[in-house]
């Protein structure tokens, strides 16, 4: 069973996608928040293990980023979805960034709901195609703006990976999703996550993007 915890402050749709959750076979609820203080809380609180988080930026409190943050640094492993609107771009850009795998739109249908779910603990990565050209567009922004890069680290300062975190890091930095880097590496997603989950640890980062500026900044990945 997938445990998935929701943050949403609008009741209606709180209570839809706690249905979706309850109706689907393997999936179970962790919990249903309202606001950010009660999803940090919840966090803090929770003895268990949390799989999916399933979090609406706009709270009424604060921000669902700072919520994902809180809940990476509680459970590394954890999937992060971003509940949105059409035409919210910007904000699911900002959501990628902080180490969202996806988004869903509030007016889903639930079956479409669950399946992404399912699909995202087994390596997906649901973005649509015009989010995804947002994504590269913003980064070759960046690039293009960029200073030149700062000298390569010295070695006593660079984290020491296996070559499996190695292989792992060098397929995350050409894009490949979970589920691919297992094909590849063939292992399990779950030892795929745990892999990720140390890279993270090592480099001190909190997302895909973070990994990958700071392991080329360290001299460890030459190009990708």
């Amino acid at each position: 069973m997938l445990s998935v915890l929701v943050v949403e402050d609008d009741p209606e749709t709180r209570a839809f996608f706690a249905r979706c959750i309850q109706d689907t076979p393997g999936l179970s609820l962790a919990g249903s928040v309202a606001t950010m203080a009660a999803a940090l809380a919840w966090l803090d609180a929770t003895e268990g293990v949390l799989d999916v988080l399933l979090v609406d930026l706009g709270l009424p409190d604060g921000s669902g980023l700072n919520v994902m943050r809180h809940a990476f640094a509680r459970f590394p492993a954890v999937d992060m979805l971003v509940i949105s609107m059409f035409g919210d771009e910007d904000s699911v850009l900002d959501s990628i960034e902080a180490g969202a795998v996806g988004y869903i739109h509030k007016d889903e249908r639930p079956e479409n709901i669950a399946q992404t779910i399912l699909q995202i603990r087994a390596g997906a990565s649901p973005i649509s195609p015009m989010v995804a050209r947002r994504v590269l567009r913003r980064y070759r922004t960046l690039a293009e703006a960029a200073p030149p890069a700062p000298p390569v680290l010295p070695v006593a300062q660079v984290p020491s990976l296996s070559a499996r975190e190695q292989a792992v890091l060098e397929l995350i930095a050409r894009g490949f999703s979970y589920a691919e880097i297992a094909r590849l590496q063939e292992i399990s997603v779950h030892t795929v996550q745990t892999h990720i989950k140390n890279l993270y640890q090592k480099l001190a980062v909190h997302s895909r993007s973070e990994a990958v500026f700071e392991a080329t900044r360290m001299g460890l990945l030459k190009s990708f």
